[in-house]
Order: structure tokens, then sequence, then C-alpha cells
């Protein structure tokens, strides 16, 4: 135990010695300070947290559309198997394709914004958020061309088309960004994964360049950039290629060595730091067909060999960090390092490339392989952060009108940090009254990274503040104050014995006294 003289009880003994007053009269008066080292026990428990896992999949197309079921939704928190698949999952986030099949050279209808915005009611009411993705086609339609399964023409839109209908989108999204966890670029190409494109540049083998020209690239570029002024500046826009973010970021011309994101750069809402990843082939071939290639510009050829795979992928590692990251699997057969470890490797990559979310329905084949390998559990933890309190330097009492100080040492198991802003709040329960007064801290959730992390605090406790006796507790509310008395958007320890489900609160195991 440490003992201390408070800040409070030191100014009076000091101003005792300017008025040439012994301290020795008050020393009995004095409040001491005990310092306690509380340890918890980290949970293996497999439980839902907000804007992490395994997402579950749903697709509506605006020819026929039929809104989300918020009962539907709610029963995603909970453990359900997963069709084809030897797992279950419980999910607090749900991928939504919004198929523009009906619009692909008019406006977006008004009843489609009206279902939309009902879409994202569903998903407040049940407690989970939506990571949406407006396409105009996901079909492939096969004939006689180089792929074979899928051939020109494929169906998306023009880019004046895509404009105006981001345009559209814009007041739905702003006022429904509490329940969005991020935005994929979609749009351009089949399945809006900026490939198979009729407007674009087909970077296909259909096509006789096969590789994306400048003219290409700035389209592009003019859709993700009315795409970020579309989608609320506190959320991210994923993108399918690691190129195209370095191509939007420093132009047509930019090397595949550009610079990542950095920390000093991280979670300021410039376009850098909002632009993350989706790979919606992970772990599926070498490069994760074609995640991992330089797609050329006008003076420059395609190129996708061992040396542009190495150098896209460690600038993935780098920038992801701190961006959100996540997609879905895609094929069992071309890559085995995709099974569990000690013959593959998923955990890792999973790790190395910070990924908060996977899809649960696609590939089942891959995702069996994890279950039948024995890791699958510690992904269900691990997708995303997890935050384990290991132990709390915390004080026994405080004196009104002096700082309360408090040290946190916790372990984030997870393979990401959360991505989007969230409060961390000190809050403390009378026990006899059970009046709650919360103080914010200074700390930022997003940057509890993987590893350990020590959080520091000083609250400053009112001079008016109640004399008695208080619980210590962290709560780490959404950001959105619509939704941030919700336990569901509420962030969960991973320890035995801490979690309030009533309150979202979790529990220092430790009581104050307020002097």
């Amino acid at each position: 135990m440490i003992k201390r003289l408070t800040g409070y009880a030191l100014g009076i003994c000091l101003a005792a010695v300017l008025l040439s007053s012994s301290c020795k009269d008050k020393e009995a008066n004095l409040v001491k300070v005990e310092k306690v080292n509380v340890t918890y026990t980290e949970s293996a428990e497999d439980f839902p947290n907000p804007e992490r896992g395994f997402y579950r999949y749903s697709e509506v197309h605006s020819s026929n559309y039929t809104v989300l079921s918020a009962d539907e939704l709610k029963g995603y928190r909970s453990p359900q198997s997963i069709q084809s698949a030897n797992y279950q999952v419980a999910s607090t986030l749900v991928f939504r394709y919004y198929i523009l099949d009906d619009v692909v050279n008019q406006a977006i209808s008004a009843s489609f914004l009206t279902n939309l915005k009902k879409d994202f009611d569903a998903a407040r009411t049940a407690g989970v958020k939506l990571i949406p993705r407006f396409v105009y086609t996901a079909t492939a339609k096969p004939g006689n061309c180089p792929e074979g399964f899928i051939c020109p023409l494929y169906g998306d839109a023009p880019k004046a088309i895509i404009l105006n209908h981001i345009s559209q989108l814009k007041p739905v999204l702003h006022d429904n960004a509490d329940v969005i966890a991020c935005v994929q670029l979609g749009f351009i190409g089949t399945w809006g994964e900026q490939y198979y494109s009729d407007f674009f540049g087909d970077a296909s083998p259909n096509a006789a360049q096969g590789k994306l020209l400048d003219q290409n690239w700035k389209d592009r570029i003019e859709v993700i950039k009315a795409l970020l002024d579309a989608v609320p500046a506190d959320r991210m826009i994923q993108l399918r290629y690691p190129q195209l973010k370095q191509r939007y970021i420093y132009g047509v011309n930019a090397p595949l060595s550009s610079a990542p994101l950095t920390e000093s750069g991280a979670f300021t809402e410039t376009d850098i730091a909002r632009l993350g990843f989706h790979n919606d082939c992970f772990m599926a071939s070498a490069d994760d067909f074609g995640t991992y290639t330089d797609y050329g510009n006008s003076s420059s050829p395609r190129a996708s060999d061992g040396a542009v795979l190495n150098t896209l992928k460690d600038y993935f590692k780098a920038d992801s960090k701190f961006v959100v990251v996540g997609g879905e699997t895609c094929s069992d057969g071309y890559s085995p390092t995709n099974d569990c470890e000690p013959g593959g490797k998923i955990q890792a990559e999973f790790a190395a490339l910070h990924y908060s979310f996977i899809n649960a329905h696609y590939n089942t084949e891959v995702n069996n392989d994890w279950q039948d390998g024995g890791c699958m559990d510690n992904i269900k933890r691990n997708l995303g952060y997890r935050f384990v309190l290991q132990s709390a330097s915390l004080p026994d009492n405080v004196v009104k009108g002096t700082d309360l100080n408090i040290v946190l040492n916790i372990k984030n198991a997870g393979y990401a940090s959360p991505y989007n802003k969230r409060t961390a709040k000190l809050v403390l329960r009378n026990t006899k009254t059970n009046e709650v007064k919360s103080f914010d801290l200074a700390t930022d959730v997003r940057r509890w990274y993987s590893g350990v992390n020590t959080v520091t605090e000083a609250v400053k406790i009112p001079s008016d503040f109640p004399a008695g006796d208080y619980e210590l507790l962290l709560n780490l509310p959404d950001a959105y104050a619509s939704i941030a008395a919700r336990p569901e958007f509420s962030i969960r320890l991973a320890n035995n014995g801490t979690w309030e489900a009533a309150t979202g609160y979790n529990k220092l195991n430790h009581t104050i006294k307020v002097n």
C-alpha cells in the first residue's frame, strides 16, 4: 500500500507554513489516500460487442424491396447456426447489399430512400449496426469471353448517375450515422468491387488492355471523393484494393511504395484517416485473387509478381492498424494457408492485417475448416478488439475538490482496435442511493492497440460532490447520444464478474469514499 497526502491536505500545510503556523497541529486531520492494486480474471467467453466479429449477410434489390426486420436482427445478437456451416455465431454487424438494379439510368426513388431509413431504424431497435454497400449488379453473366463465368456487359452505371445517387443518399447516411459501422465503396463494377466495370475500365482478362488508364483512376477517385463527402466525417469508407487508396491520396502515378497512414495522422477525419479496406477474397490465393496487384496506368503496365505482392501487403499491414478492415473468404482450393495453425496461418494474418470483421456466410467451406481445425473459437473472440482488464491502481478515498487518480492496465487480445470514436467514462455510483456521477476520461479507446495498454487518468472531483461511498465502474458507450445509453452499443470487457448487462457498465470491483 502506498500512503500519500492529497494535494488538498498539502496545500493546507503549505498555507500554514506561510502563516508561520506549525503543520504538526494539523497532521491529525490529514486525509491519507491509500492506493489499492485490484486484479481481474480474464474471461474465455465469446460474447457480442459492437462493431466487430462475424457479420451476418443480407441483400435487397431496389426493384423489390423488403425492409429489414428488427426482431430478426435482434436475434443475431445470440448464437445462431449458419446455413451450410458447422459453427454458430453471435453478431452485432449486418452487411447489407443495396442492389440498385432498376435505377441504372435514373434517379433513386423516394420509396427506396424511405425504406433505407426503415432499415436503419430496425438496426437501431435491434442493437446492431449496418455495413452498407450500394451496387448496381451482383450477378455474374457467363458467356464466350476469356473469364467465361462473367462477361461484358456487366451492368454497372456511368459516373454521372453514380454521383447523383451518392448525392441522394447523403442525407439518409448523415441522419443514421449512429447505426452505420462503416460504408463500403461499392457502385463501380459487378458486386461493387471495382473490377468488372463497363464505365470505369475493365481490370479483368476480358479487356484487351488488362489494366486501368489514367482517366479510369481519375473517375474512380471522383466517386471516392463524393462518397467521403456523403458519409459523415466520423465514419470510414472501405476500399477493395490497397492501390486504390494510394492513388486516391497521392495521385494516378502513385508508386506502390507510397507512405501508409501513421499514428500522428490517425483518427483525424482526414481522407487518409477515413479510408480503410475490405478484402473479399481474404487468404484465397497468393495475392488474394488480385487484391495485391498493381493495375498500372496509362504509362505503366499491370504487374502482379512477388515484389508487388510484398510491397502492397506491407503497405496494407502498416496502414490497417489505424483504419477499419473486414471482408470475406472466397475459395478453399487455392491456398492451404487459410487453415488454422500450424498447417496454415489464418490467425496470424487476421492479426497482421488488423481485421475487425468477416462474413459468417461466405465462404463456409473455408470457415468450416477453422471449426474443424480448432481455431474458430479464437477467431470469434479476437476479431476486432477484445479488452481484458488485467489490473488497476485505485484509491480508497478522495477529497472533494481534488483529483481522483487511477491507472488501468488493459490488454487488447484482439486483432485490431476500435475504428469508431467512443468516450471512456469513469462512473461513480453511490452505494446507498444508486445515484450515478460520470466523468469523461482523456484516453482515446481507438488507440488501445493490440497488446498491453496503460491508461493513467486524473479525474477532478467537484468541491460540491456529495460525500459518501461510491462504486467505481468503467463505461465505454457509443459516441452518439441517440444510442449512448443502450447497453447493446457499449463495449464489454473480457473479464469474469465485471459486466453489468442492464447498464452496459464494467464494474471495477472497488469502492471509494468521497470526503
